[in-house]
C-alpha cells in the first residue's frame, strides 16, 4: 500500500432539527458574535429564520449576510468580510448550498489575519489562520462542508480555486430538516453532482486511497437508493438524510483524492452560460466515462455493482454480468436513464449550448490543468472537443 495523508473536518454532526442548537458549538469554539452567511433565497422562504431564532435565544445573536448568489463574485466575499470586521464579529456560519459555504469559508480566512484575497488563490497559499466556522448544506450536493476548497468568480467566465486545510470547518452540520423544501430540479441536479464526486474520487489517478475508496462506495449506494425518492417525494426525510450524509462522505471523498475531466468539463459550461454546477457535470458525465472506459473500466465495473444492482442493491436499470467492459457499459446506459428520469437534460443540445461554442470549451477546458492531471485517461484538447460533440448529441457515447 502507498502511503497517504487523509484530512477531514473535525466534527460532523447528523440529526435532524441538530442545525437548532449550533449555539452549542459556538459556545465551545468561544464564538459570541457570528456572521451567519445565506443568500437572499433561502432568506426569503424562511429557512434561515428558525436557526436565526434558536442563536438569538441561546444568547448567541449572529449578523446576517444574505447577498451570496450562485457562482459569488470577489466582491460579495469581500462585501462580507467588511461588514463582519464592522460588525466585530469572532466566527462564522454557513447556512446553504456549495456558494454560501464556500464564501464563509474565505470569509473566515480573510478576518483570520492579513493576508489579502488575491494571495489566496491556489494550492495551500493560505498562511493565516482562520476565525471559527461551521457550515450547515441545505442542498445535498456540493459536500463543501467537508472540503479544503473554496471557488470563487474572478472575471466575465473566469473562476479560480482556494485550497487549503485550513478551509476545513470546525463543525460540519447535516440537518435534514433543512433540504425538505429542496425543489425537485435542484434535488436532482446536486444529487447528481455528489454521486460524481464519488465515481471521479474512486477512479482519480493521483491521491486514492482505501479512507476515500471506501467512502465513495458508500455515498455511490446511498446516493443512487434514494435520488429518485428524494426528487419525487420532497418531504420523505429518510430520503433526504441519506443524501445529504452520501454528498457528505462523498465530499470528504474526493477531498482526498480528487475529481478530474468531468469536473474539468463542466467548469466551462458554468463560467459561459451560468448553467448550475451540478447539471453542468450531469451533462458531460457519460460522455466522460466513455472516454475514460479504455483505462478505468475495471474501477468502473466495480462500481456498476454499486449502481447497477448486486452489491448495492440501488438498481438504477439492467443487470450487471460480463466482461469489465460490458460492466462499464451498464453503468453508463444506467446513469443515463437515471438522468432522463430525473427529467434533467440530456445532451448540451437539450441545455441550449451553441454546437459552434465547442472547440471555444474545449480550449478552456485544457487550463483546468489542476483537475485533468488526476483523470484516469489523459486528455488533449482534441479528446476534450470530441467528448463535448458525444454529450452534445449523446449518440453512441464518448470520444474513444
Amino acid at each position: 500500500m502507498q502511503g497517504f495523508v487523509f484530512n477531514t473536518t473535525p466534527q460532523i454532526q447528523c440529526a435532524p432539527g441538530s442545525a437548532l442548537a449550533l449555539a452549542e458549538s459556538c459556545r465551545r469554539l468561544g464564538v459570541s458574535r457570528p456572521l451567519l452567511v445565506t443568500d437572499p433565497q433561502l432568506m426569503a422562504i424562511g429557512l434561515v429564520a428558525p436557526v436565526l431564532a434558536a442563536l438569538e435565544q441561546a444568547g448567541v445573536p449572529a449578523l446576517v449576510f444574505d447577498q451570496v448568489r450562485e457562482d459569488p463574485p470577489e466582491a460579495t466575499v469581500l462585501d462580507a468580510t467588511d461588514l463582519a470586521r464592522q460588525q466585530g464579529a469572532d466566527g462564522v456560519i454557513a447556512v446553504g448550498g456549495g456558494s454560501s459555504m464556500d464564501v464563509a469559508k474565505v470569509v473566515a480566512v480573510l478576518l483570520g489575519g492579513e493576508q489579502p484575497l488575491a494571495e489566496l488563490y491556489g494550492v495551500d497559499q493560505v498562511r493565516n489562520a482562520r476565525l471559527p466556522l461551521m457550515l450547515v448544506p441545505t442542498t445535498a450536493g456540493t459536500g463543501s462542508e467537508v472540503t479544503p476548497v473554496a471557488i470563487v468568480t474572478t472575471g466575465e467566465t473566469t473562476k479560480a480555486g482556494i485550497s487549503s486545510p485550513v478551509l476545513l470547518p470546525d463543525v460540519a452540520v447535516l440537518d435534514a430538516d433543512l433540504t425538505l423544501g429542496l425543489p425537485p430540479a435542484v434535488t436532482a441536479m446536486t444529487g447528481v453532482d455528489a454521486m460524481v464526486h464519488a465515481i471521479e474520487a474512486y477512479t482519480t489517478r493521483h491521491r486514492k486511497n482505501p479512507i476515500s475508496d471506501n467512502l465513495a462506495r458508500e455515498a455511490l449506494a446511498l446516493l443512487a437508493r434514494n435520488i429518485r425518492t428524494a426528487v419525487s417525494d420532497g418531504g420523505n426525510r429518510q430520503a433526504r438524510g441519506n443524501m445529504l450524509l452520501g454528498a457528505c462522505l462523498a465530499g470528504q471523498a474526493f477531498a482526498n483524492a480528487p475529481v478530474a475531466a468531468v469536473h474539468a468539463l463542466a467548469y466551462p459550461l458554468g463560467g459561459h452560460y451560468h448553467i448550475p454546477h451540478g447539471l453542468s457535470n450531469s451533462l458531460v458525465l457519460p460522455s466522460v466515462l466513455a472516454f475514460n472506459a479504455p483505462q478505468a473500466a475495471p474501477l468502473y465495473a466495480e462500481l456498476a455493482d454499486i449502481v447497477v444492482g448486486g452489491k448495492g442493491g440501488a438498481k438504477l436499470g439492467g443487470k450487471v454480468s460480463g466482461s469489465d467492459e460490458a460492466k462499464t457499459a451498464a453503468l453508463i446506459h444506467a446513469l443515463r436513464t437515471l438522468i432522463d428520469d430525473l427529467k434533467l437534460p440530456a445532451t448540451l443540445a437539450a441545455a441550449k449550448v451553441p454546437e459552434a461554442d465547442l472547440p471555444m470549451l474545449a480550449a478552456d477546458a485544457m487550463l483546468q490543468q489542476r483537475l485533468l492531471v488526476n483523470n484516469p485517461r489523459e486528455v488533449s484538447e482534441a479528446d476534450a472537443l470530441a467528448i463535448y460533440r458525444a454529450a452534445y448529441g449523446a449518440a453512441g457515447g464518448g470520444a474513444a
